[in-house]
């Protein structure tokens, strides 16, 4: 497996992380670091078990960055929650075929509200509803661990699959992006863009370290290598 060298690395903080006490700081802070996206983990509780943040906390956040919000919601149903995000200022919404009645639908529904769109694939879920969806949409979203949870270690055995999506890709000629979200860190974050992601959603290995701006760099150096 090899990256190609023609395709731009994002680097998305995601705010489960962060101190919440702080939150604008801290979005602040990555956005002065060098992060090229704010990744926003939206849990419901029911279809994964952790309860984080809803559209007034990224309606707060908007006017305090000019970060592009990428929101990934782990919610279920979903459509209801799509219209209230774009509201808030989100300008990519991801979400789990899993979680809605009629995924063509949600999709435009994402469309439809002034969003890009992405679907979010969990470790186990296989690659298939691609078959029927990648035409409509902006960007693929494979988890590497088990959602609910920040902190979790990077499931190795998504790498074959990152590959596989980055071929799919590929083939459709279109401009989509790979986000891998899960155990990213500096000293993997290589070998992931090496099977085909370009967009990378760290969240431990960014806000749990004393030196954002650094870890940021750390990553890019790495990624330019691979």
């Amino acid at each position: 497996m090899t990256a190609r060298t023609d395709r731009a690395f994002r680097i998305a903080p995601s705010i489960l992380s962060a101190d919440f006490a702080r939150l604008g700081e801290e979005v602040a802070a990555v956005e002065a670091a060098g992060a090229d996206l704010l990744h926003f983990d939206v849990m419901d509780n029911h279809y994964v078990p952790n309860l984080t943040v809803g559209p007034l906390v990224c309606a707060s956040l908007r006017p305090r960055t000019k970060l592009p919000i990428d929101v990934h919601l782990m919610v279920k149903p979903v459509d209801r929650l799509v219209p209230e995000f774009a509201r808030a200022g989100a300008n990519l919404i991801s979400f789990h075929p899993e979680a809605s009645e009629h995924v063509d639908r949600t999709i435009a529904l994402i469309r439809e509200s002034g969003c890009k769109a992405g679907l979010a694939f969990n470790p186990a879920t296989p690659l298939g509803f691609l078959d029927h969806t990648l035409d409509k949409l902006d960007l693929v979203l494979l988890m590497s661990v088990n959602p609910g949870f920040g902190g979790q270690q990077f499931i190795a055995s998504v790498l074959p699959k990152i590959a596989e999506a980055r071929g799919r890709i590929a083939k459709s000629g279109r401009d989509i992006w790979l986000e891998v979200d899960g155990g990213v860190r500096a000293d993997n974050i290589a070998e992931i863009a090496k099977a085909g992601a370009d967009t990378f959603v760290a969240g431990s290995a960014i806000f749990g370290a004393k030196d954002y701006a650094a870890t940021v760099r750390d990553m890019r150096t790495r990624l330019a290598a691979s």
